[in-house]
């Protein structure tokens, strides 16, 4: 078995930072996440471990500080937030932060904002919260299903592909063409780098093992990319999800992570699948 490691694996800065900030802020004084500061379980065992809370609403909190996620929140969440007394620390991602502007901007200038995203996520929900009326499109089908507009103005949640992106908003001029369709790129550029990455890894290996948090987006579309171009792909939180039938001698395996995948995580994968190569080559 040879194991070969995408490029840009590891978490990225904005995860870095809204870990750091948590634990930080957790040494001064109490401190409650006002859900999960980013899709990883072993991120937040770690943050529970160190006194940490997570609850998904204000109204289970009983720490006088609270944090958003690195996902971001609407306007209106935090005022809510700060009506109840509390202190709220901002974790949101820089490009998170960036998107929020950009939808703001095209709100202003009178576009009808749409995001390409998945309904329901968090990142999505901060993005939309404030705006009284809005699409959110991750399909052929949702497009189809829009009204015409004079004028649409589009953003990305910041974990999607952009490939798939760019497609849809295609769609969205095919689909209105008497209509003025704006598009901002705010697909963030880790997400992308990690993108193409995995096509690149995919391309070259027999199994590819993509390595993240349960309910991270941006982790499901390193599944769904690298499944593009590989036939066998599987998705690991740990170590321990990893299965020797999974595997054969003269493999080709390739390791892909998450933006908020830790690193010894990521090490702890590559070395069992070692351990495992090493078993298989004792047995054979």
């Amino acid at each position: 078995m040879k194991i070969i490691r995408a490029e840009h694996l590891g978490m990225c800065f904005g995860v870095k930072d809204a870990i750091d900030l948590a634990l930080e802020t957790a040494q001064r004084e109490p401190l409650t996440i006002l859900g999960d500061l980013v899709h990883n379980e072993a991120v937040l065992m770690e943050l529970r471990t160190k006194g940490i809370c997570i609850q998904p609403v204000p109204l289970a909190v009983t720490t006088p500080t609270v944090m958003i996620t690195a996902h971001g929140a609407s306007d209106r969440k935090m005022t809510e937030t700060r009506r109840r007394g509390l202190k709220v620390i901002e974790a949101t991602c820089p490009l998170v932060y960036a998107a929020h502007r950009s939808l703001a901007r095209l709100v202003r200038e009178g576009f009808f904002p749409i995001i390409v995203g998945k309904a329901g996520h968090v990142e999505v929900r901060g993005m939309t919260e404030d705006l009284e009326e809005f699409g959110v499109v991750l399909s052929e089908e949702d497009v189809a299903n829009l009204c015409e507009r004079p004028r649409f103005g589009v953003i990305a949640q910041t974990t999607q592909p952009v490939d798939k992106v760019r497609r849809l908003v295609q769609l969205l001029r095919e689909r209105f063409p008497k209509s003025e369709v704006r598009f901002i790129d705010t697909v963030c550029q880790p997400t992308k780098q990690r993108q193409s990455a995995a096509i690149e890894l995919a391309q070259k290996c027999d199994v590819v093992v993509v390595i993240g948090g349960a309910h991270s987006n941006n982790t499901h579309e390193l599944v769904i990319t690298s499944s593009r171009y590989c036939s066998r792909v599987h998705h690991v939180q740990s170590a321990r999800d990893l299965l020797p039938e999974w595997f054969r001698e003269d493999d080709v395996v390739g390791i892909t992570a998450g933006t908020s995948t830790p690193d010894n995580v990521i090490k702890e994968v590559e070395q069992h699948l070692e351990q495992i190569h090493e078993l298989a080559c004792h047995s054979a």
